[in-house]
């Protein structure tokens, strides 16, 4: 690195570590439910959740999440960000604790969005905090150790999952938070500093309603269409009302002199081109990783143990690759980097068209490690060039927007593929039915965990019903990765035709961006 006056916290280093224990509570908590999905359809061993209360598990969630995130960045900002650090915490670890002792699936699904309160509150600070403690010229490399904690979670998380399910109740997968949050809690308030923004503004609590109820009515009607068909008054009621609400918060928010989200940083492709990125490539893998979950444990019959070690070549590539991506945007260029990360993903996902219920496995872990790799080389330089946008004081503005597209795009990836997936199977299994008991031919269209569990009850007729299923299955996992295949490659549209060629590079970084540039004009 040049000789430079760095402006960064002298225990920055170790403020990014604490970070990163606050960064794995909330993405271990969603690879650990991953391997535990089958678990909680499981009407003896779970919950006996169907496939439609599975994805409400995850968007519960992510939907509050993603709609609190708007305010979160920002009065994190306005009231201190160790504050909300310390407090997201808190809610996270409690909220943990209800979802481990919920009693039904609905209860499930409260806690799970109980949790999602947390989690906004922790998430969006995490990157503001870096963005105050590091030195621009350092920031891209702490991001890239940031994202690579990512990969570490998606590493640990279906592991542990796995061992505690073979040992332990379902419950113990959220219980495993408390500690990690415990530990948190005292070395944050030990060793984060308290940093705000020193010229708020009002908040946006209209502007925060509307897109909260537009997300919930539009992934609702695309859930309850995939479970109950398309065909219905309700299902396009809810996509159409959740769009309309949507677009009427782009409208509010033009005209507030105090937006939630200043919809004007999108003309900026410097800002836009890396949040549309962040948003394909999180809404084809969470889809992608949805139904391979269900893939290994049901079709291929590995335990949740040998799942969350399945999962492991993703997670390395993450880990390997994450903090390196910074070093390669220096050498090659954000797009170069970016076109490479997005063809390697596209080229993964797409071949899962190809794998069946007999493809050597080894196959699969090449696909996973392929998909690792080419996001590893795609969020940091992203998440970057989306924070490098805005001036320091302003970063919770920068970690909103792409925390939220972020997880906004993985809760509809999970909810349209997830219906594609449905739907497909429904259709398909369907002709496999006749003449099965009504109640055993309900659960078997219901979802592949509901033909395993009808299966037990059948006798002799059980293999040829769980060979219809896993047929079908594969069938509808095809066409899944076939759509998020090509959202994917729709981010290599984009990176040609909007992403620099080159990142903006320190000194000038370290500068504030100005009105003009933010304004989107020359």
């Amino acid at each position: 690195m040049e000789p430079h006056e760095n402006t960064g916290h002298p225990r920055r280093w170790a403020i990014l570590g604490v970070l990163v224990i606050s960064l794995l509570v909330v993405v271990l908590d969603n690879t650990i439910l991953n391997v535990a999905l089958r678990t909680l359809a499981d009407p003896v061993h779970g919950l006996g959740a169907s496939q439609g209360e599975l994805e409400w598990s995850i968007n519960s969630y992510t939907l509050v999440f993603a709609g609190l995130l708007f305010t979160f960045g920002v009065l994190g900002d306005r009231l201190g960000r160790k504050r909300f650090l310390l407090v997201g915490l808190a809610l996270f670890g409690l909220a943990s604790l209800l979802s481990a002792y919920a009693q039904d699936p609905a209860q499930l699904i409260g806690a799970r969005a109980l949790m999602g309160v947390g989690g906004a509150a922790i998430m969006p600070v995490t990157l503001s905090i870096i963005s105050n403690v590091f030195d621009p010229r350092e920031r891209a490399r702490a991001i890239g150790v940031w994202a690579g904690a990512v990969g570490l979670a998606v590493a640990i998380g279906p592991i542990l999952g796995g061992a505690l399910l073979e040992h332990y109740w379902w419950g113990s997968v959220f219980l495993i938070n408390v500690p990690v949050v415990a530990l948190g809690v005292v070395l944050v308030a030990a060793l984060v500093p308290e940093s705000r923004d020193p010229n708020p503004g009002r908040v946006d609590l209209f502007g925060v309603l509307l897109s909260v109820v537009g997300l919930v009515a539009l992934t609702y009607g695309i859930i309850d269409g995939g479970e109950h068909g398309f065909d219905r008054l309700p299902v396009w009621a809810a996509i159409v009302g959740g769009l309309a609400v949507l677009a009427w918060f782009v409208s509010h928010e033009l005209r507030s002199d105090h937006p939630s989200l200043d919809v004007r940083l999108f003309r900026v492709p410097r800002f836009a081109a890396p949040v549309a990125l962040v948003g394909l490539v999180f809404f084809a893998a969470m889809g992608v990783m949805f139904f391979n979950a269900f893939y290994l444990q049901l079709v291929r019959g590995y335990s949740p143990l040998e799942t969350g070690l399945l999962f492991l070549p993703f997670a390395a590539a993450q880990l390997f690759f994450a903090p390196r991506s910074a070093a390669m945007v220096r050498r090659f260029g954000g797009r170069a980097v970016a076109l490479v990360g997005l063809a390697l993903t596209a080229v993964a996902l797409g071949a899962f068209v190809f794998v069946d219920a007999v493809t050597p496995i080894w196959i699969v872990l090449v696909l996973t490690f392929l998909q690792g790799t080419g996001m590893a080389n795609i969020m940091p330089p992203a998440t970057e060039s989306i924070m490098s946008a805005l001036p320091r004081e302003k970063a919770g503005v920068g970690s909103a927007v792409s925390n939220t597209v972020r997880q906004v795009a993985g809760a509809l990836g999970v909810a349209v593929l997830g219906s594609v997936l449905s739907a497909v199977y429904r259709s398909d299994v369907a002709s496999a039915l006749a003449g099965l008991p009504a109640p055993a031919r309900a659960a078997a269209e219901e979802s592949i965990s509901g033909a395993y569990a009808a299966a037990a009850q059948l006798g002799p007729a059980a293999p040829r019903l769980i060979a219809a299923a896993n047929d079908s299955f594969v069938s509808a996992m095809h066409w899944a990765a076939a759509v998020s295949a090509l959202v994917a490659a729709l981010g290599i549209v984009i990176v040609l035709r909007w992403m620099p060629a080159r990142p903006v590079l320190a000194p000038a970084d370290a500068r504030p961006a100005t009105e003009p540039e933010l304004a989107g004009t020359p």
